[in-house]
This record gives C-alpha cells, sequence and structure tokens, in this order.
C-alpha cells in the first residue's frame, strides 16, 4: 500500500495522462488555477504533447484549453505543443506549437528548429493566436521582426510586456542554441502578434575566441519589467582550448528599439537591437569544481539571482545553491576582469530545481530528502513545507503570485474510471500535479 501524502500535500489532479509544468509559470494571476501539458501520455516529449490544459485548484476539474485540429504521432510527429505557462497579467497562456499537419509537407515534422509560439485564451474557446513568425527564405533577407527556426520555454516578464525564450536557429546550423525576445509591435510580421530578436550573438560552433559564448541557455527574467534576463554560457576558456559555464546577465533597458535589431540571412545569423548589453558575472574561481546547471532564476526586486550548481564531472546533481546580486560583473565587449560576486550558499544540498517567492527574500526547492523546503536568505533559516520521503519524486515546482501556496509534479500510479490502473506508452506512472500551501 502506498504511503500516505504528507498532511501538508495535496494531489489536484487525477486523470489517465501526463500533467507536465515544465519548470515554466503555470498559476493564473488571481492563483486560482494551473496550467500543464500532456506529453508523454500517447508518445515521447513535446512532439507527442496533444493538449494544453487547465485545473481549477478548488475543484480538481480539468478542462482542454487547446488541441490542434489534426495529429501526427510516431517517426514524423505534428504538431507537437507543450511547455505553457500562464500570462501573468490576464487569462491566457503561451506554449510551444510545432508545425501544423497541414505544413508538413513543406516543413516537415516538429523539430527544434521547427516550432513557433502560440497563445490561447483561458475561457476554453480555444482561439489560437500566434505570437512569433517563422521565416525561412533563403533566397533574401529574413523578414525584420521573424526568426527562423524554433522558439522554446516561453516566459512572459512579470508585467507581461515582453517574452523571454531559447532559440535555435533552422538556416544556420552550425550556431547552437541561443536566447531572444519578443514584444508586441505593430510592425510585427503578418499573422504574428509581437516582433522578434535576438539576444545573445553566439559564436559559430568550434570557432569562439577566449570569451566569447557558443551556446546560450538556463535564461529567466531577473525584475519585474523584462529589463534583465540572466543565463547559462558556453564559453571559450582563457587558454583559448577548453570551455566553461559562466553566468551572464543580459541588460534590455526599456528604451531598446527591438526593430534596430538584424533578422539575418541565409548566410547571416541574426543580431541583437542597438542598446542591448551581456555582463558577466562569474567565472571558474566562483565555485571551484562546480558549474551552473538547470534554470537560472531572478527575484522579482531585480536584485538577487539564485542559481543551481552541479560538479563538474558529474551528469548532474546533488546540486549546490547560491545567491549572488544581480548588479555587477563586467561588459563582454570590453576588456575581462576578474570576478568575485558575494554569494550565499544554501547549507544543505539540493536535487533539484529552484524558485523565488514573488515578494520575499526566500528560495523554495526540492530538498535532498525528496521533500518541498523554503530557504530564508537573509538569515539561513530552512522551512520544511512538505517533509521528505522515499515516494515518487516531487519536481518542477512553481509558486503561486501571492507565495501562498506551492505546486509540483510527481508520477504516481493513476486510475481509470473503471478502477483500472492505466500506464502511459512506455508503462510508467503519469505524472499528476499536488499542491502544498508554504505558510509563507
Amino acid at each position: 500500500m502506498a504511503a500516505a501524502a504528507p498532511a501538508n500535500e495535496r494531489q489536484l489532479t487525477f486523470s489517465p495522462k501526463g500533467h507536465d509544468l515544465d519548470h515554466n509559470d503555470n498559476f493564473s494571476p488571481d492563483g486560482s488555477i494551473l496550467v500543464y501539458d500532456t506529453r508523454e501520455t500517447v508518445g515521447p516529449g513535446i512532439e507527442h504533447g496533444e493538449t494544453i490544459e487547465k485545473v481549477d485548484i478548488a475543484t480538481g476539474v480539468e478542462t482542454v484549453l487547446y488541441r490542434p485540429e489534426a495529429i501526427v504521432t510516431g517517426a514524423r510527429p505534428a504538431p507537437g505543443i507543450g511547455a505553457v505557462s500562464h500570462s501573468p497579467v490576464a487569462y491566457e497562456v503561451l506554449f510551444i506549437h510545432g508545425p501544423p499537419v497541414t505544413t508538413l509537407g513543406t516543413r516537415g515534422p516538429y523539430g527544434k528548429p521547427n516550432r513557433t509560439g502560440a497563445s490561447v485564451p483561458t475561457d476554453g474557446s480555444g482561439t489560437v493566436t500566434w505570437v512569433d513568425h517563422r521565416d525561412i527564405a533563403t533566397d533574401r533577407d529574413t523578414l525584420p521582426g521573424a526568426h527562423r527556426g524554433g522558439t522554446h520555454r516561453h516566459e512572459y516578464s512579470a508585467d507581461g510586456s515582453r517574452i523571454g525564450f531559447t532559440y535555435d536557429d533552422f538556416l544556420l546550423t552550425n550556431y547552437e542554441r541561443s536566447i531572444g525576445y519578443l514584444e508586441p509591435h505593430p510592425d510585427a510580421p503578418e499573422g504574428a502578434t509581437h516582433y522578434f530578436a535576438l539576444l545573445v550573438p553566439v559564436a559559430p560552433k568550434g570557432t569562439a575566441k577566449a570569451g566569447e559564448i557558443e551556446r546560450a541557455w538556463g535564461d529567466s527574467w531577473v525584475g519585474a519589467k523584462g529589463e534583465q534576463r540572466v543565463f547559462i554560457g558556453q564559453v571559450r576558456s582563457a587558454n583559448g582550448e577548453d570551455f566553461e559555464r559562466a553566468v551572464f546577465m543580459i541588460d534590455v533597458p526599456r528604451s531598446v528599439d527591438i526593430t534596430t535589431a538584424d533578422a539575418g540571412s541565409a548566410t547571416r545569423f541574426p543580431s541583437p537591437p542597438k542598446g542591448v548589453s551581456i555582463r558577466r558575472l562569474t567565472d571558474a574561481n566562483t565555485m571551484p569544481g562546480f558549474e551552473p546547471d538547470g534554470i537560472l532564476r531572478g527575484s522579482l526586486d531585480g536584485k538577487w539571482i539564485v542559481v543551481t550548481w552541479k560538479p563538474v564531472a558529474a551528469e548532474a546533481g546533488p546540486y549546490e545553491v547560491t545567491v549572488m546580486p544581480a548588479a555587477g560583473g563586467y561588459d563582454i565587449s570590453g576588456t575581462a576582469q576578474p570576478l568575485a560576486p558575494a554569494i550565499t550558499r544554501l547549507p544543505e544540498q539540493t536535487s533539484t530545481s529552484v524558485r523565488w517567492h514573488p515578494s520575499k527574500n526566500i528560495v523554495f526547492y526540492v530538498d535532498e530528502n525528496n521533500g518541498i523546503a523554503a530557504w530564508h536568505v537573509d538569515t539561513g533559516d530552512i522551512d520544511r513545507i512538505v517533509p521528505g520521503d522515499d515516494g515518487p519524486e516531487r519536481s518542477r515546482p512553481t509558486v503561486s503570485p501571492d507565495g501562498t501556496q506551492i505546486a509540483y509534479n510527481k508520477a504516481v500510479p493513476t486510475k481509470d474510471a473503471g478502477g483500472n490502473l492505466v500506464q502511459n506508452y512506455e508503462g510508467k506512472d503519469f505524472f499528476q500535479i499536488f499542491i502544498a500551501d508554504t505558510g509563507l
């Protein structure tokens, strides 16, 4: 018999399908619903995600928000939908949308450089809006405001004015993953609501000089207005041969005109708009023996960054966690300088991702005993919100806008309406959503 859930933990979803929170911002502005995708139900990954859904936290009622008109599974899946986030200011959600089935002949199947952002309201109408525009023409320059590949893990800024994402290019495959942003704009390409711009100009694979970035990921907004975005960069070491990971900060002032970005061409990689700059915040001496990993997180007041670090020689954790100032570092367009950021270190190891309290200097995390904990950074105190156990792993935590609730995933035995045990395409338990009060 399965162990009873801790007193402060409540299972929210029960239907026989996946309910993946995917490390996103899943709560509605009023904290009444959570949104998720249903990947890993009929096949692997987002490419086999078939619906975007919401669950009412008070009633547990699950509602489909969007399902494509046609779906293809198997070796050439389409469209593939998932990685949903809720707008912080409106009742609409944003998610990855791969190629519609009607475009398979021209676009091909789902892939990292073959996807865009789509949005639907949470009223269940299913009316889809295309957020960005994909243009892979090779006989001319890319349309201004369009991209030429795939946008991923879309994240609204807290005021809803900008959307950040990771980006994979289709036309120039000798460039690794980078980072970009979107703004609503009257000059957005036809059919899209937002204008695209690259933020991190990565060097082609294998060509970076000392200090240059070849890959960028693990990004999120710092502050509420979308003016700073922190990320992990794979950067050429000072010896000109090896690579190392470092924490970087993109500064994107409100004065930046997104239309000054270059969308690129079949032979020219996109470049950022004028006024964007990048600071390097850490080097190999910041946490000797460790490198940043996962998704970095910024506080809503714009002052702090929380970083998860894994041992350099390890594939994954256990992780160390530090908080460091968002200010400081040096502009990568200038001369490299010694870095010695003031860091505060969590006094225990963790097993997974971290999230900020929206209004307090508190970091939530899954602790080394598989419990949910809250670290008071200023005092060092730790609250055990959900005690640890040896049951299914707790993962993908997401925090309500007022900080009073935390939701997360657990893969647990699931039964259908007839009481029969049901599992996913791989014979594994489905991800269900659990929720707990933080008391904070």
